[in-house]
């Protein structure tokens, strides 16, 4: 089956502010205006600065007492494991920081990190080498490694080592400049591609009345955008976003009007959801014609009982299928990047389609025999 093609990994980047002034407007404005959504500061400066309630902390400590009041959501910074052993009983997620300027250090180094959920790193040359050893030292680990970083361009080396890279980079700069400029790095590296393949179309048939849900979200959709909306794990059709002409009423750019409740639709971490299962900040997946993939989040599902229509067809070898409302204003997507009338789709169209790997459990694939009719 076909899956994401040219797939980034998730990359993490944390902004350093430890010692960053709270009256420092531009380095704090920058940080709020980004994409990067994680700050280190020390214990004195949480109480101080005043972010978005989207930011994740982690916090430097120095000693037991620099653990009292904090958030059980809080990364736990240290250089000692006997603190981050303490922080992690009282529920928190840790980070240990390390310092390494000799193999002695690099090997304690990895035997460290692997205690901790992160590990930031840095190193008192500029050769990569000692970050490829560590990187081999935690493949078969879980825990998360960031390299200390001042740029874009250093940050994007990091991420580039050995291919697999680092999982993240902790940015210490006060330039707002490259702070920006590594906003709009991480933007663009979430951007991933499908592959999208023709369904040709066998049987468009009326089958009477069902609820269909509306999945509108906080963002706002272009007109070569839609969601993948099928019947079964096996894959679905791109449905269009409303942001077509509609003769009596405004268009809807934040809208799919997707299908039939029952329907599988594909979220931005590689699983499916039935519509049923969607709510207020969930986390979808937007998919355009040419297969480019964005996220977007749900603010509300509509459900309503109305006409449904079947589109039935196959894509591959692949035999695939969307229930959608009966309607003329629904639109699916052509081979060509045109939207069709759904109601106007005939057998001997094609249509864009999506195949996956079919098996699912709570939405997560799984490997099992399986049949869906």
């Amino acid at each position: 089956m076909q899956g994401l093609t040219g797939k980034q990994k998730d990359r993490h980047v944390w902004l350093d502010g430890r010692g960053v002034s709270a009256e420092n407007h531009g380095f704090w404005g920058a940080l709020t205006s980004s994409a990067l959504e994680t700050v280190v500061l020390n214990r004195e400066q949480s109480q101080a600065v005043h972010l978005p309630l989207r930011t994740q902390l982690v916090i430097e400590v120095e000693d037991e007492t620099d653990l009292e009041g904090l958030d059980p959501e809080d990364i736990i910074m240290s250089t000692e494991l006997e603190l981050l052993a303490k922080a992690k009983s009282l529920g928190h997620p840790t980070c240990v920081f390390l310092s390494i300027n000799n193999r002695e250090a690099l090997e304690k180094a990895w035997q460290m990190a692997v205690a901790c959920d992160y590990a930031v790193v840095e190193f008192d040359l500029p050769t990569n080498i000692p970050l490829e050893l560590i990187i081999a030292r935690l493949q078969d680990s879980e825990t998360v490694l960031l390299k200390r970083e001042t740029t874009l361009e250093k940050t994007q080396v990091a991420f580039g080592v050995m291919e697999r890279g680092s999982d993240g980079v902790l940015l210490s700069t006060n330039d707002v400049s490259e702070i920006l400029q590594v906003s709009r790095y991480i933007m663009e590296a979430k951007t991933r591609k499908i592959q999208l393949l023709p369904m040709v179309v066998e049987e468009v048939r009326h089958i009477g009345m069902g609820f269909r849900g509306c999945i509108d979200t906080t963002n706002l959709l272009g007109q070569d955008e839609g969601m993948l909306v099928g019947s079964t794990s096996a894959g679905g059709i791109l449905v269009c976003s409303e942001t077509h002409f509609l003769p009596y009423m405004n268009l809807r750019p934040f809208r799919v009007n997707a299908g039939s409740v029952h329907s599988y639709v594909w979220m931005s971490d590689e699983k499916v959801e039935y519509i049923t299962d969607l709510a207020v900040g969930s986390k979808m997946m937007a998919v355009n014609t040419e297969g480019a993939v964005r996220e977007v989040v749900v603010g509300r599902v509509k459900i309503e009982m109305r006409p449904l229509l079947l589109i039935q067809g196959t894509a591959g070898n692949q035999s695939l299928n969307v229930v959608v409302q009966d309607d003329w204003h629904i639109r699916v997507m052509g081979v060509g990047g045109e939207p069709r009338n759904a109601t106007l789709v005939r057998p001997g169209e094609e249509l864009l389609a999506y195949l996956d790997r079919p098996g699912r459990h709570v939405g997560l694939k799984v490997e099992e025999t399986i049949v869906e009719r």
